[in-house]
């Protein structure tokens, strides 16, 4: 028989809210044993957290400043051996549904011990949500992008991002340090981040931010492809004959 403590990491950016949730662990314990493996005040801290300690279970807030909790558990889920989630919300009448609808445990606040209990009760049997269920229950855009590298996740700040590039079954997310892999689809990140990407050719997009100009191979009097220049990068990047509508668009 296992008596090995369920390893309970609490995720809440309100402190008041974390304490009472440590003190409602406390009442189920004779009933459950639970052990508190640490606590974290945003996502940031959390992704940290769950990558230097075991953790079984994360008590994950939803609604949280910067990266909120359905984020955290998109980023959660490129781990080899991703923890069990059970987010916590307020009432959110969409939110509930959402989560009914997906079958995806929370608890709703005012969390009640025995509620608390049975959703803990059930964590062996939890698994982490799907991607698709989980990009259709995010409000915004990610504030990051995700990559694994040496078995710890590593966040790519979307602002930092000056192009996505599709190739093979892997997009390259460049910055302006480095390159990095990830195994999303272009479309997806392309009507996601569509406020801040625009598609330059089949196989990639760019931000527009980073856009400071573009040039003609050939010079001014050529007739040959245009090319968008990017701040920070040497780099050149070609535009595709059809989207070459984005060089009179993007300059008016």
């Amino acid at each position: 028989m296992n008596t090995q403590p369920l390893r309970v990491l609490i995720v809440d950016d309100e402190a008041p809210a974390r304490s009472r949730m440590r003190d409602l662990l406390a009442d189920i314990g004779d009933a459950l044993s639970v052990t508190v493996v640490g606590e974290a005040g945003n996502g940031r801290e959390a992704l940290e957290i769950t990558e230097a300690v075991a953790v079984d279970v994360i008590l994950l807030d939803v609604w949280m400043p910067g990266m909120d909790g359905i984020e955290v558990a998109q980023h959660l889920r490129r781990l080899q051996e991703p923890p069990a989630v059970i987010f916590t919300t307020a009432f959110d009448s969409y939110a509930i549904r959402a989560f009914e609808l997906h079958a995806v445990d929370y608890l709703l606040k005012p969390i009640r011990a025995m509620r608390l209990q049975e959703a803990l009760a059930r964590a062996s049997r939890t698994v982490m949500p799907k991607a698709e269920i989980l990009r259709e229950l995010q409000p915004a855009p990610r504030s990051c992008l995700s990559a694994v590298e040496r078995g710890k996740v590593h966040l790519i700040p979307i602002a930092e991002v000056l192009y996505l590039r599709a190739e093979l079954k892997y997009v390259t997310v460049r910055t302006a340090q480095r390159e990095h892999l990830i195994e999303e689809s272009l479309t997806r990140l392309e009507q996601e981040f569509a406020a801040q990407f625009v598609r330059v050719h089949r196989n990639c997009l760019v931000a527009r931010a980073a856009i400071r100009g573009f040039e003609r191979i050939g010079g001014e009097s050529g007739d040959g492809p245009w090319q968008v220049l990017l701040a920070g990068l040497e780099e050149r990047i070609p535009v595709s004959r059809r989207q070459q509508h984005i060089v009179r668009d993007l300059v008016r």
